[in-house]
């Protein structure tokens, strides 16, 4: 094993370590809030967990694999296509990857709607219904081409990357590449320019919003000639940082998109895959356990855990020795 590979197998390893418990959270965050439960953009953050959670326990630990192995084929025999596993895994990866890459568009579509269409009337307008359709078109979208992809044997095991993914096969070069160049197109191509155009929307937006709080804090400051310069300055020092904020978190968005999709069909070969299945340890703290619901929704699910074993501990010791006056007393008798 030379060191590119040495240094693949670390990459994947951390990423099998962080994403697999982060989706894994999310999805209990689901599970466990009614609350977030009745959001629609919750079906999408589902979709999103549930593609990277089965990204991180099927390609990723067969990809580690094979970089242990010496870069050998994932079957028995040792051949080029890797066998009906491999190709069954490919076309998993392919309708993931798709899926995830729709999910990401269509959180970025409910934000638009939520802060530049009808902010006062997203609630009511933007119903579960409509979520469940958009991801149900998604699903579909994905699935057409993992199908056709599978039909046509164009996955298998690709030694380049290390991978069972889509391949190439010779006499179907010019069907691959139109393949190849379509898949891409309607999903990450199209992905990438409905998040720059959504995004593009919420930002203005946000520093719309930043624009009006700087006034009235402006005015304030003003009207208050008497306060101290250092609170004066540490409120201008929260100005900056707020219009610094959304344009950071819009530009971590469409930043971590486009390098971990772009990224995965170049020469580097197994350490581009390694960078696209680092999105599925990434996709979990980006858009969800970094917000306040999903941060209070861990701390009541380790609460219960903690609580229920506090009371399996009691109730193990409770016929060890008197826990009540009761028993003392019939002890005593």
């Amino acid at each position: 094993m030379d060191a590119v590979d040495a240094l693949a197998c670390a990459a994947l390893l951390a990423v099998m370590v962080v994403s697999v418990p982060a989706n894994a959270l999310v999805l209990a965050c689901f599970a466990c809030s009614p609350e977030i439960r009745r959001q629609a953009p919750a079906l999408f953050t589902l979709s999103l967990a549930l593609c990277d959670l089965l990204l991180s326990v099927s390609s990723v630990p067969l990809t580690l694999a094979v970089l242990i192995a010496g870069r050998r084929a994932p079957d028995a025999n040792g051949t080029a296509t890797g066998g009906g596993g491999c190709r069954a895994l490919g076309a998993l990866e392919t309708l993931l990857s798709g899926g995830a890459m729709l999910s990401t568009a269509a959180l970025s579509v409910d934000r638009w709607l939520a802060v530049v269409v009808s902010p006062l009337r997203y609630r009511s307008r933007m119903r579960r219904r409509h979520a469940a359709a958009a991801l149900a078109c998604a699903w579909a979208h994905a699935a057409c081409f993992s199908a056709a992809a599978a039909c046509r044997s164009w996955v298998g095991y690709h030694r380049l990357y290390a991978s069972c993914t889509l391949r190439t096969v010779r006499p179907a070069r010019a069907h691959f590449a139109a393949f190849t160049v379509t898949f891409h197109a309607l999903t990450f191509a199209l992905s990438l320019a409905v998040l720059c155009v959504t995004y593009r929307g919420v930002l203005r937006v946000a520093r719309v919003h930043c624009r009006r709080i700087d006034v009235i804090t402006m005015q304030t400051l003003v009207l208050l000639v008497d306060i101290h310069p250092s609170v004066r300055q540490r409120c201008l020092e929260e100005q900056r940082r707020r219009r610094q904020r959304a344009t950071r978190k819009i530009s971590t968005f469409i930043g971590t998109f486009a390098l971990f999709h772009t990224l995965s069909h170049t020469q580097w070969g197994v350490l581009c895959k390694c960078l696209t299945y680092s999105k599925a340890a990434c996709d979990p703290f980006i858009y969800s356990l970094l917000r306040h619901q999903y941060r209070k929704t861990c701390s009541d699910i380790v609460n219960r855990i903690l609580k229920r074993t506090r009371m399996n501990s009691s109730e193990w010791q409770r016929p060890n020795g008197p826990s009540t006056i009761l028993q003392s007393e019939r002890r005593r008798k």
